[in-house]
Parts: structure tokens; sequence; C-alpha cells
């Protein structure tokens, strides 16, 4: 490492990975429940593990993001963290509200969770990805000025890069956004509205700036390409992803009770939303086709170009799939809306965390030039099957939706109820859990990777 205060990002690392086995354990009782609705009742009602599955997501994310930006600004900046003891002071405060939180939904009926936490006094609770109690969301933004105000000084004092500018406008749009989670209005249109202020502007516009940063750094160590070739790409990368995802959040607003003009902004601007991702696409390969050096570390190089695959078929190709207006009048809120959730996250944000630490952990395990093959070609199995896993969820997830769509909204047929409709989608749901294991299965082995022993080289 050549800055000390980069170990910073190895607790964040850690607790991000650990989140995300929880998030992935819950996510197996949810499809498990969708097949037999009593399993874990009244313990772990669908309710309450839907909420943890999709509150560990976000928060495990934060923690990535938090994690890389910790370890690449000092690099980028060439200087030392403004304060590392405030990074690991926020980790702990962040790590602690997290689990107190998660702990509470399992616990507390919401309802009495929102009563000791005060909701009365600024509601802000009950609504989908944002359930957290007011308590939490005020340490969210405490623990967001911090690591902003750590970021923002290292950046200023030291070196000006293309990537901790990008990467620092997607940080102060990602604390900005988040305070429409305060904005609570009694009109649900107005409510649903500013909600997608934080939901899509953060998944689907600054997550995506951030995304860009951290992959551009990785492409840079691990392929040895010049700076200002990977500075243009980023440039427009980011410029199409800005222009498509701002005006794309029209897309969310088609049948909610907002005007007609809608229909138009938000399927044009979706039409467009593709193809910054398929950009990163040839961006990433590209890159790896013209490096100048031969990395030993060749699994982040794989994360990379993993990342930039998985995120256009998952928030490109399967974004698209469903959200033009008139064919969003059908699919809206079927098991197709969940197929393109699950395989966006885990192509553009998931595996963008994997990338940066399989990138930066061995080196702040002592390993500058990368794990050894064993534990790489581990890894590499990892990689393949979840990647294996979520595309199998993914296309199961995506026959579901058909089914659902063709027997419960299609015109002219005699539509099944909702729950009656569930019950034809149950076979499709059992291969959905067998990927969704295969999934855990493939996190398990990326993880054993970290303890595999290299075999020693005797020489003569």
């Amino acid at each position: 490492m050549k800055y000390s205060s980069q170990m910073v990002a190895k607790p964040y690392f850690i607790f991000a990975l650990a989140l995300l086995a929880g998030e992935i354990l819950f996510g197996l009782i949810l499809g498990t429940q969708y097949i037999n609705g009593d399993f874990l009742f009244p313990h772990i009602p669908f309710n309450v593990a839907r909420m943890v599955h999709t509150n560990l997501l976000i928060v495990l994310i934060l923690f990535a993001f938090m994690g890389a930006t910790y370890y690449l600004v000092p690099e980028e900046s060439e200087r030392e963290l403004w304060s590392p003891w405030l990074a690991k002071v926020t980790f702990w405060i962040f790590a602690a509200a997290g689990v107190m939180t998660i702990l509470g939904y399992l616990l507390v009926p919401y309802a009495t969770l929102a009563e000791i936490t005060y909701n009365s006094l600024l509601p802000t609770m009950g609504r989908e990805f944002l359930e957290q109690p007011t308590i939490t969301k005020i340490g969210i933004v405490i623990v967001a000025l911090a690591f902003v105000l750590n970021v923002g000084m290292t950046v200023i004092k030291g070196r000006k890069t293309v990537i901790t500018v990008v990467l620092l406008t997607g940080l102060l749009g990602l604390a900005v956004f988040f305070l429409f989670a305060f904005y609570l209005p009694e009109n649900l249109v107005l409510d649903k509205f500013f909600w997608w202020y934080v939901v899509h502007l953060w998944v689907e516009g600054v997550w995506e700036l951030i995304l860009g940063a951290i992959l551009s750094f990785v492409l840079i160590k691990v392929t040895g390409v010049d700076r200002e070739h990977i500075d243009k790409w980023l440039y427009l990368i980011i410029a199409m992803t800005l222009v498509s995802g701002i005006v794309g959040t029209g897309h969310h607003y088609f049948y909610i009770g907002t005007p007609s003009y809608w229909l138009w902004i938000g399927s044009i601007a979706s039409a467009v939303e593709p193809l910054p991702f398929f950009l990163m696409v040839l961006y990433a390969f590209t890159m790896a086709k013209q490096r100048r050096i031969d990395h030993d570390n060749k699994i982040a190089l794989t994360w990379a170009k993993g990342t930039a695959v998985m995120a256009f078929l998952g928030a490109g190709v399967w974004g698209f799939l469903h959200t033009l207006a008139p064919v969003n009048f059908y699919t809206h809120g079927t098991q197709l809306t969940a197929a393109h959730g699950h395989l966006a996250f885990f192509g553009a944000y998931i595996m963008i965390m994997f990338t940066i630490i399989s990138y930066a952990m061995p080196i702040m395990r002592g390993r500058p030039h990368g794990n050894g093959p064993k534990s790489q070609s581990m890894e590499l199995k990892g990689f393949w099957m979840m990647v294996i896993g979520m595309l199998g969820v993914t296309v199961a997830l995506t026959v579901a939706g058909a089914i659902q769509i063709m027997l419960q909204r299609w015109p002219d047929v005699d539509a099944l109820s909702f729950m009656a409709t569930q019950a034809e989608i149950i076979p499709v749901y059992m291969v959905r859990l067998v990927f969704g294991v295969v999934t855990l299965a493939g996190l398990l082995a990326y993880l054993y990777s970290f303890f595999v022993k290299e075999t020693a080289i005797v020489k003569a």
C-alpha cells in the first residue's frame, strides 16, 4: 500500500461481505415463503423478511462504496486520508446503527418500532426501501456528512483527478438525494413522486457515477492503460448516465396519477438508459485489450469485465424489457420487475464491490501482486457460481412474470386472482430457489478463497 490510511477500508469491506451473506440468506427465506407461505411464520413473516432483505442490500452497498472510497482516494489524491480516526468512528457508528435497525425489524412489531423511535415527531417510516426508523435516517445523514467531509478534505488538499471528481460528485448526490427520505406528504401521488427522487436517483443516477469511478480506478491499476484514455471514456459514460438517468425518473410516473406527458418522457429516456451500460462493456473490454501490463491479479480484471457485462444485462437489457409505457402497463409490479432488480443490483453494485475488494484486499493483506493461483482459481469458481446463480434467478423470475401477466393481467382472458396466479407459478419459484442456493454457494466459495493456502515453491 502506498498510504497507511488506506487500511481503514478493510473493516468496511469485511462488514459489507458479512451483510451480503445475510442478504442472500433472507432472499432464500423469501424464496421458500413464496412456495410455502407458512415457512418460519410467525417468527419471521414475509413482510419482515422482505424488509430485512432489501435494507441489508442498501446498507451493504453503502459500506462497500465507503470502503472503496477510503481505499482509492488517498492513492488518487497522493496524500493520506484527512482523518483516519473519523473514518474508523464512522464505521462503528454506521455498523451499530445498521445492526440495531435490523434487530428492531426482527424482534419488534413495526408499529411498535415506529412508536418507540418517536416516528410521530417526524414521520418518515412505512415506505418501501425507506423503512428505517427516523432516528436511523438521522444517523445515516450524520454518517454521510462525516464521510463526505473526510473524503472532500482529502481531495481538496491533494491531487485532483477525473476519478475523484466523478466519485465525489456521486457521493454528494447520494447524500443530497437521501434528504427526500424525510419528506412525507399526505398525498400518495406526491409521496411516490418524490420517493423516486431517493430510490431512482440513487440507483439509476449518482450510484452509477460511483460505479464508474471505482471501475476506472481498478482498470488503471490492472491494465496500465493511460489515465487520459480512461478519463475520456469515463466522461462519456457519466454524461450519458446523468442525462438519461435523471430524465429517466419519468418511467416510474406512468400510472401513479401524474400527467400523461410522463408516458412519453419516461419512455424516450428509458430507451436511452441502456446505452451508458453498453458503453461500459466496450470500455472495460477495450481497456483489457489495450493493457500495457500483465498484472498478476487476473481475477480483479475478470470481476471488472463481469461487472460491465452483468450491469448491461441487468440494468440495460432487463430494464428496457419492461420499461416502455405500453409494455409497463401490463408488467409493472410483476415478477419481471423483480427479475430486473435482482440482476441490475447484482451486476452493477454487488459485482463492483467484488471488483474493488478483489483488487484491494490482497494488498491490504500484504500481497501487492494479488492472491496466489490457487486462491484466484477458487475465487473464479465463486465468480461463475454467483453469475450463473443470479442469471438463473433472473430467468426464473422473468418466466414467472410472463406467466403472471398471461394469467392475471392479459386482456380478453378470464383472469385469475393474485393468489391463484401465485399458486400456478410455484414450480418456477422452486427453480428460482435452486439458483438462489447456487448463488449462496458461490459466495461461500469466494469467501473461502481468502483462506486458501498456496503451495510453497521449493527451489533446488
